[in-house]
């Protein structure tokens, strides 16, 4: 029962964080426009089941007003909202308010800041702390997401400041995580990978959508382009089981898709996103249209 549409409202961000999902980055180019967004909140609507609305990115702050503007459309039609970003904006705490005064006023459920070493070094005063000290001046419920780097030991998110929840841990295969963070880590064997333990793709509970349409039930895995088919179609009518991507993943894992399409692999893997996504990026002209856009793997 899908809950939650997440718009990844770009792939432009003001950093190239190595543990980006996304490949995202300062370079890449692109958004929605206000009429897309809106189609894909009325086809929502239509599901009946839809509660919440993030914008994400990249980084969404780079679209300000038609961040806002979805947040108010989204609000207006009976969802809760929420956005994440990494606070760049926030240069002090007088001046993140000037930037936060419409989320009060339009009443965002959740304000998500992305504070750890990836996004703002080592530095103690990050913009995420001045944009923290003025939602809680504007009474908006905000936590932070705190990645750490990944080591042999799963390591504790970093201690909150002042109570604000924290949202984190390691660091996830995905993206450009694959090129700069797995070299040294140790390895399972391959075919002890067998399973997807973090994406419900039989039944998602969040989707996320980007601006060229593809509907993603993990990073760079499509079930189908919004822009072709009505978004509500898609969700009523996704079938894992004979998905090709998906089918194999939920049968047995990266293991089976690599087994099934006769992928060439290595003894080993970190985990199951990391082989998984190589698997995928091997696959990744052969299925065009579930396995996209080019950007998420490095590729444009």
């Amino acid at each position: 029962m899908l809950t939650g549409i997440h718009f990844l409202l770009t792939y432009k961000c003001d950093s190239e964080c190595d543990h980006c999902f996304l490949y995202c980055g300062p370079h890449v180019e692109g958004t929605f426009t206000a009429g897309q967004i809106r189609d894909i909140l009325n086809e929502g609507k239509k599901l009946g089941t839809v509660e919440r609305v993030y914008f994400e990115g990249g980084e969404p702050f780079l679209f300000y007003p038609l961040m806002l503007e979805g947040i108010r459309t989204a609000a207006k039609m009976g969802f809760e909202t929420g956005a994440v970003t990494n606070a760049y904006w926030a240069t002090s705490a007088e001046d993140a308010e000037l930037w936060l005064v419409p989320f009060r006023d339009l009443d965002v459920a959740d304000l998500s800041l992305s504070d750890d070493a990836f996004h703002h070094g080592e530095d103690e005063d990050t913009p995420p702390k001045s944009a923290l000290a003025a939602a809680w001046k504007l009474d908006i419920p905000v936590d932070t997401i705190c990645i750490e780097g990944p080591s042999d030991e799963t390591g504790a998110a970093n201690e909150p400041d002042k109570g604000a929840p924290v949202v984190g841990g390691g660091a996830m295969f995905r993206g450009r995580a694959v090129e700069k963070l797995t070299e040294g880590l140790p390895t399972r064997p391959w075919d002890e990978l067998v399973e997807c333990p973090h994406e419900d793709l039989e039944n998602p509970g969040r989707i996320h959508v980007d601006s060229y349409g593809n509907v993603h039930l993990c990073q760079g895995l499509s079930m189908g382009n919004a822009w072709e088919t009505p978004f509500s179609k898609l969700i009523e009518k996704h079938d894992a089981g004979s998905h090709p991507i998906c089918g194999p993943l939920i049968r047995g894992g990266p293991a089976e898709l690599a087994r099934e399409y006769g992928v060439e692999h290595k003894d080993g893997y970190v985990d199951e996103c990391h082989f998984c996504y190589l698997t995928r990026l091997a696959l990744i002209d052969r299925f065009p249209e579930y396995l996209g856009p080019r950007q998420v793997y490095g590729l444009e």
